[in-house]
């Protein structure tokens, strides 16, 4: 009954992410922002708001375990997408490659990626320091420098020279509001939706895509929870690799899908943008909410995804482009941290 519950969970904060996504990306058309915006920034903000709800509901639900999930699920976002999320994206650029719809090497703007992976090394690098440092005036002060510099990384990324390539990608992706369709579907009378059509539709559909969010999130911390103390296992493992299976998989499955329509940037954007995102906010809550002590896997996930992280920036840096082996042996990082927990 435990894993019918998790799966549950999982199903509904995957599936109050997508409605999320979809109606705060036509917000942002209806305040005029422009097409990029609302492809990379919006769109990575939409898809890693599970990743802020999961562990703030982990962390208030007064459960035994609460914190450690809080904390499993904060630090499994950005290890996620530094190691498998990567490989998944390798391994669906190498399937495409093959039938000669495109090449192994992504065709993406270094300078947009370069950015990000500047910006998410060093706001989880200082975050990684935190959990070494347990003074909460050190934590205090460095949850305002991350919400800061997400703010200056907003403001850069809107002006960087590779908008322009995000625009051009993002353009024609967002799907109609799939809450007009679904009244449609049973009215038959209004009209198709555009960007003429009424506001409030986007923001119920918004409303409700959170209260999904947060009911799909305490189903899952009662699951974890139950699940962890039935086989005696750390509910902070356990929710780290539990956790980014349902909060991930909007960003892997947008990438693959426009990774096959030669839509690079966009792909690798959506990922890296997440990866800024998540060691900024979600990291904010666990410095002012937990303790932020990091040690034995905790701290070996956070230099993995690091090391993971470093890798990918250094390959943008040097050689100005990744490929579809190198996104395959992020995997190996994934791996080793499955043998390093099971060793223990």
């Amino acid at each position: 009954m435990e894993w019918v519950l998790l799966g549950s969970s999982l199903l509904v904060i995957l599936g109050g992410a997508e409605l999320f996504t979809n109606g705060v990306e036509w917000i942002g058309e209806g305040f005029g922002l422009s097409e990029g915006v609302v492809g990379s920034v919006l769109a990575a903000v939409g898809t890693a708001l599970p990743e802020t709800i999961l562990p703030l509901v982990a962390i208030v639900s007064g459960q035994a375990g609460g914190e450690e999930i809080g904390i499993g699920a904060i630090l499994g976002a950005p290890f996620m997408l530094t190691t498998l999320a990567m490989f998944v994206v390798g391994t669906a650029v190498l399937v495409f490659a093959r039938g000669g719809r495109r090449s192994t090497d992504l065709d993406a703007d270094q300078g947009v990626l370069r950015q990000d992976l500047g910006y998410f090394l060093c706001m989880y690098a200082l975050a990684a320091g935190a959990g070494l440092v347990h003074f909460k005036a050190v934590h205090y002060a460095l949850a305002v420098v991350l919400v800061v510099g997400y703010g200056f990384y907003v403001r850069r990324h809107l002006r960087a020279p590779g908008e322009r390539d995000l625009e051009d990608e993002a353009r024609s992706e967002i799907h109609p509001l799939y809450l007009w369709g679904w009244l449609r579907w049973v009215r038959r009378s209004p009209a198709p939706w555009s960007g003429a059509s009424p506001d409030w539709p986007m923001f119920l559909q918004t409303g409700i895509a959170l209260l999904l969010i947060v009911g799909g999130a305490k189903m899952f911390v009662s699951g974890v929870d139950t699940i962890a103390e039935n086989f005696g296992v750390s509910h902070l493992v356990f929710a780290l690799l539990v956790a980014p299976v349902a909060t991930e998989l909007p960003e892997k499955f947008n990438s693959v899908l426009w990774v096959r329509r030669g839509k690079d940037t966009l792909a690798l954007g959506n990922m890296t943008g997440a990866m800024v995102f998540q060691s900024s906010f979600p990291v904010t809550v666990g410095l002012l909410l937990t303790p932020w002590y990091l040690a034995h896997e905790a701290l070996v996930a956070a230099v993995i995804a690091l090391v993971a992280g470093g890798v990918l920036w250094l390959t943008i840096r040097f050689r100005g482009r990744f490929s579809a082996p190198l996104l395959l042996l992020q995997g190996a990082f994934f791996a080793g941290y499955v043998a390093y927990v099971l060793t223990r």
